[in-house]
């Protein structure tokens, strides 16, 4: 999960409050320690620490709860509000046509974010292209050149010629009429130094950019605030993209460096696949990171897996009571859409993702893949009717699965376990409106 162990430390300070018997000023200043100690341990800035501590110990401490809310749940509310204030407000990137330069120090995961942030235009319609401007890390023109074919996506560069400047000019030329995002990759350096500053506010000169992106790595730690100025008084930047926030990064870092700034933070990476990349909102995030789910995002992501399928057929033909392998593998093909089974149980409220051990999701991925399989191998008969699925179709499914018969009836078995539910939830009418207002269907 995203920066497990600030998540850790966090829901366990909540739950000093849920448990308590009563809220007074020695639990209150209690908590507000536990906060501070678990901010500092993640990096976070210590101004903005000793700040957000102050505000939620005044609040605490002299706010009447709301009508209907209890003093624990008005205090577990207050350390919530004040968390998502730090991020700021959260800002999506316009779907227009426009150019986005990236920028940041060598080894911040720059080039593969290009890739990531032309699939995000794509997904959303837009007709995105690659400008490889760096220049002087060798494998960077042909890293990008790689993403770019990978992605489907149109890419201009010169690996030989050595003026930035000139590179992201042709390349405009080329793009102007046939793409609407143009995003072009910037030369990184190690460290600040003036040619970087240079060649930068060069190229933001000659090209005057829409976007300014910067891109840190999670980890780097308390440099991230010195660094994000260095940046934005070069070229105001009108956005942060944090990468590499994962349960390895301890990120408080870069978090407060977009704090100190005042540039909000637009996507989050937090893994090397493209569906490890999505749009940051500071609510949603610190739901997450408080193990109080985000429901919102879970939905967004089952409804891009959804695309080009016909949902609401699907769905009817469910809540009628008739359910068969197809819906079955369709349910699985949305499930896999929406990437790994732990990113998607983070969504989950009530802190699910830490009910489940990691080899336990990664187990049941692997079975649900292999069930995927072992489908493949059924004709269009057996899978509209699983009970003609006998001994001696068992062992052919088998060997086209390359599975063992046991797999076959593991699969079997589930699919009478899943059409049980099925079938409870057909008979329950409050639930089937709740899910077609949902989804908005029946319109």
């Amino acid at each position: 999960m995203v920066l497990d162990d600030l998540g850790n430390s966090l829901k366990g300070t909540l739950k000093k409050i849920a448990n308590a018997v009563y809220v007074d000023s020695k639990l209150i200043k209690e908590v507000v320690r536990d906060i501070q100690r678990a901010l500092l341990q993640a990096d976070v800035n210590v101004k903005l620490v000793l700040e957000l501590s102050k505000k939620i110990e005044k609040r605490a401490l002299e706010e009447k709860p709301p009508a209907g809310m209890s003093n624990r749940e008005h205090a577990i509310h207050i350390v919530y509000e004040e968390l998502v204030n730090i991020l700021g407000e959260s800002r999506e990137l316009s779907m227009k046509k426009q150019v986005i330069m990236m920028v940041g120090l060598y080894g911040q995961g720059k080039t593969t974010t290009c890739g990531k942030l032309a699939i995000y235009f794509k997904k959303k319609g837009l007709r995105p292209a690659l400008i490889a401007g760096d220049v002087h890390r060798p494998a960077a023109y042909e890293q990008l050149k790689q993403i770019a074919e990978k992605v489907e996506v149109p890419f201009y560069g010169d690996n030989k010629e050595k003026d930035a400047v000139k590179i992201v000019k042709e390349g405009l030329d080329k793009f102007k009429r046939s793409s609407d995002v143009i995003i072009v990759d910037t030369s990184g350096r190690h460290k600040l130094e003036n040619d970087l500053i240079t060649e930068m506010t060069d190229i933001f000169k000659a090209t005057k950019p829409d976007e300014k992106l910067l891109v840190m790595d999670a980890a780097v730690g308390q440099q991230a605030g010195p660094q994000a100025k260095a940046f934005n008084d070069a070229i105001n930047i009108t956005g942060i993209v944090l990468t590499k926030l994962d349960g390895t990064a301890k990120g408080g870092g870069a978090l407060s460096a977009a704090a100190e700034v005042g540039a909000p933070i637009v996507f989050i990476g937090t893994g090397e696949h493209s569906v490890d990349f999505e749009t940051f909102d500071p609510a949603r995030f610190i739901s997450r990171l408080l193990g109080m789910g985000d429901i919102k995002s879970l939905l967004e992501k089952a409804e891009e897996s959804l695309k080009g399928k016909d949902a609401e057929k699907t769905a009817r033909r469910i809540m009628s009571g008739k359910f068969t392998l197809h819906d079955m593998y369709e349910q699985m093909d949305m499930l896999s859409g929406m990437g790994p089974l732990k990113k998607v149980a983070e969504m989950l409220p009530g802190g699910f993702s830490g009910k489940l051990k990691d080899s336990d999701m990664d187990n049941t991925q692997d079975k649900l893949k292999k069930f995927r399989f072992i489908m493949d191998s059924m004709t269009d008969e057996e899978m509209n009717d699983p009970s003609v699925v006998r001994s001696s179709r068992i062992k052919r499914i088998a060997r086209g699965a390359g599975v063992e018969n046991k797999d076959v009836k593991e699969l079997l078995k589930y699919y009478d376990m899943t059409k049980r539910m099925m079938k409870g939830f057909s008979g329950d009418r409050k639930l089937q409106k709740n899910l077609m207002k949902q989804f908005k269907f029946g319109k």
